[in-house]
């Protein structure tokens, strides 16, 4: 499993297109939504400045695109090809293929998370002491894994054509529904009381915490954990599902 890890890595560095859209691209989106605001500009509700929440948001967003949108076509595409055939030849046991897909994509996330910080300090004076600095990068890398078991259940769930389509669905509608691009206390009520249970949400919430100093509420740890849950729940099932059809 650890070659299969090995592989995965190397895979994802080599992409360079990848390695836009998941490391550069979430600062460049940073940059754009935190606009001219400076350290006085404070969103309503929370008590956090807007270059502060989006740098949150935005180191989420960047993880959740390299686990999310990494996993998922290329394990569709593998399919495809005869690669995950291929490897059920092999000694690899069907969950260490599936744990590999995580693991290779959570260790891929953590270089967007850095430049996004990196960014928002710089350029953005963003300060905030060491220990919450290095809380908010484990808590955003761990909290990256849902994703890329939601990943992994996705490219096992669609053929090549669909999985595009599926995919930048659920990676959209996660990102805007759960506040990742923009602070959901702009949000309707109703829209609003949808929010508090997505998944995105409650990711963006755990580094929005640790900037407060506070402990994360329990409905967000919550919702974290049962769609973990759900999602690694779901492409074990899969997996075991095309294994039965080959």
């Amino acid at each position: 499993m650890n070659s299969l890890i090995k592989l995965e890595l190397t895979r994802a560095l080599r992409n360079r297109k990848f390695l836009f859209f998941s490391v550069i691209y979430p600062s460049v989106l940073f940059l754009i939504t935190a606009g001219d605001a400076d350290s006085t500009t404070k969103i309503p509700g929370t008590g956090l400045t807007l270059p502060a929440y989006m740098m949150v948001s935005m180191a989420s967003f960047g993880a959740l695109t390299a686990v999310l949108m990494g996993n998922s076509e290329r394990i569709a595409k593998e399919r495809e090809g005869g690669w995950v055939r291929q490897l059920r030849l092999t000694t690899l046991p069907g969950r260490g293929y599936v744990l590999a897909k995580t693991a290779g994509a959570a260790v891929v996330s953590l270089p967007s998370v850095v430049v996004v910080f990196a960014v928002a300090a710089a350029v953005k004076d963003v300060r905030l002491d060491a220990w919450q600095w290095l809380a908010l990068t484990g808590a955003i890398w761990a909290g990256s894994l849902v994703f890329a078991a939601l990943g992994v259940a996705i490219g096992y769930l669609a053929g090549g054509d669909a999985v595009r389509p599926i995919t930048m669905i659920t990676y959209f509608g996660l990102s805007l529904l759960g506040g990742l691009w923009m602070p959901t206390t702009t949000f309707p009520d109703w829209l609003q009381d949808i929010a508090k249970w997505l998944p995105t949400h409650a990711y963006a919430a755990l580094g929005q915490a640790i900037e407060q100093s506070r402990a994360p509420h329990v409905q967000d740890l919550a919702v974290l954990v049962v769609s973990f849950a759900l999602f690694a729940g779901g492409a074990a099932w899969l997996y075991r599902k095309d294994t039965l059809k080959a």
